[in-house]
C-alpha cells in the first residue's frame, strides 16, 4: 500500500485517483503509523512554500517525513513536494525540510522562452531531457510530455538531477537518488506517461519491501 501525506496542501485526491485508475492500493492519510508502515510513500502539494511548511511543522509531519527517509522507505515529492524537499525557497523566503541538498528559485519575468516573455505560473506541457537513467523513468517515450504548473523551479545539488525541462531557463524536473525521487510535473494530470512513472515508483516500492 502506498500512504499519500495529508498535509492540507491540495491535490491528494487526483493523486488518489490515478493509483486506483492503475490497481495501486493507496491510502491519503496523516497517521505516522499507516505512513511509517506503507510500502512507499507520495509526497505531494499545491500552494506556498511557507504556508506548506508551517502546517507540517505544526502537525509533526515533518519528522514523519524525515523517520520515511531514516528508515530508507521509498519516498515521491510531487510539485511542492519536490520543492520542499531541498533547503530554502525563495518562495516567502521559507526554510524548507532540508532532506536533500539545494534551493528553490522563482522564474523572472523578464526571461523569455521562444523569443516571448515568459509567464508566470509555468502551466502547460513539457518533455523531458534525460541526465541519467533512473528506474523512475524506465518504458516512458523520449518525447513524452508531462503536466507543469509552477512559479519556482528547482536546483538540487548537480549529483541529484535526474531530467530537465526548459521554460525561459533549463531547471530540474526530476531529481533523486534510488528511493527518494522528486518531481515538479504533476505525474497524476499527464496521461499514460505520468501513470507510467507512479506504477515505477510502486514496482519499485514493492520490491525494496521484498528485501
Amino acid at each position: 500500500m502506498l500512504a499519500i501525506l495529508d498535509y492540507k496542501a491540495g491535490n491528494q485526491t487526483s493523486v488518489l485517483r490515478a493509483l486506483r485508475s492503475l490497481g495501486v492500493p493507496a491510502e491519503i492519510t496523516a497517521d505516522p503509523s499507516t505512513i511509517l508502515a506503507a510500502e512507499g510513500v507520495i509526497f505531494p502539494g499545491v500552494g506556498a512554500a511557507g504556508q506548506a511548511m508551517a502546517q507540517l511543522t505544526s502537525t509533526g509531519m515533518d519528522k514523519v517525513l524525515r523517520d520515511v527517509v531514516a528508515m530508507q522507505k521509498p519516498l515521491l515529492g510531487i510539485c511542492l513536494g519536490c520543492q520542499i524537499l531541498l533547503e530554502h525557497s525563495e518562495e516567502n523566503d521559507t526554510r524548507a525540510l532540508g532532506i536533500l541538498p539545494g534551493v528553490c528559485r522563482r522564474f523572472l519575468p523578464e526571461w523569455k522562452d521562444g523569443g516571448e516573455l515568459i509567464r508566470i505560473p509555468h502551466m502547460g506541457w513539457n518533455t523531458l531531457e534525460v541526465k541519467r537513467p533512473s528506474v523512475l523513468l524506465e518504458g516512458v517515450d523520449k518525447d513524452a510530455r508531462f503536466y507543469f504548473v509552477h512559479s519556482y523551479y528547482t536546483e538540487p545539488a548537480p549529483e541529484l538531477v535526474i531530467a530537465t525541462s526548459s521554460y525561459g531557463c533549463e531547471f530540474t524536473a526530476v531529481y533523486g537518488r534510488p528511493g527518494l525521487w522528486a518531481v515538479q510535473f504533476h505525474p497524476e494530470k499527464s496521461g499514460r506517461p505520468g501513470l507510467r512513472l507512479l506504477t515505477n515508483f510502486y514496482d519499485y516500492c514493492r520490491e525494496a519491501a521484498r528485501v
